[in-house]
């Protein structure tokens, strides 16, 4: 009898373990699917990928830079050619909301029109304050692509203009990457023949630059 259940035990330990095994590769990609973070890179032309194809623009560049080191993310295009802070604190709800899900990340890159077109850095300050004050209520963690004026624009208003992104990272708790554009603007070899907006090699050097910080937020 003991000899009987001995070998009853061994049959139904054996029959588990095939079972389980033929049940892990139904469930493991369940489980891939709950990990996968989302990221949403809200902004302006920057973001949106002006002047390229889709799989060229930066949220593509950045998800595939993100999936290469282990990350399952998807990082969706919430970017809008001409945007101002204005338009963007206007659609921000709309664009929360079409998401369907809390992204676990929202990476805020604008005022880049707002100095071209000269306005009120007061105004811009108004504006991002805004968004960063309603990503913070919604408990949504935030990374901050700063700015820096064109030349052009004079000193005086760069010092009105630039210190908004790091004074206001701090305000809100949010993390900062200092010049969106690092290594990249003043570049033609990087830049299209507007000599404003990236190539895809430019691309390549923004997302090389941003994606260690946006990893580590991530992880």
């Amino acid at each position: 009898m003991k000899r009987r259940k001995a070998a009853y035990g061994v049959a139904l330990r054996f029959v588990q373990a095939v079972v389980l095994s033929c049940m892990l590769p139904l469930l493991a990609p369940a489980r891939a699917e709950a990990r996968e973070k989302l990221v949403l890179a809200f902004g302006d032309s920057l973001t949106a990928g002006y002047g390229l194809r889709p799989a060229e623009a930066f949220p593509a560049r950045l998800e595939a830079s993100l999936r290469r080191s282990g990350i399952a993310v998807l990082v969706q295009n919430g970017g809008v050619s001409g945007d101002t802070s204005a338009a963007g604190r206007a659609r921000l709800a709309w664009v929360l909301k079409a998401l369907k899900a809390k992204p676990d990340l929202v990476i805020v890159e604008l005022g880049a029109n707002d100095m071209l077109r000269g306005l009120s850095p007061a105004e811009t300050r108004t504006n991002i304050d805004a968004i960063l004050a309603e990503l913070q209520r919604r408990g949504i963690r935030t990374l901050v692509a700063g700015m820096r004026a064109a030349p052009n624009m004079g000193r005086s208003y760069a010092t009105r203009f630039e210190p908004i992104y790091p004074q206001l990272a701090r305000t809100h708790g949010a993390a900062l990457y200092p010049f969106f554009l690092a290594g990249v603007a003043a570049q033609p070899s990087l830049l299209q023949a507007d000599g404003m907006h990236p190539n895809p090699r430019g691309v390549d050097i923004v997302v090389r630059g941003i994606a260690p910080t946006v990893a580590r937020l991530l992880r």
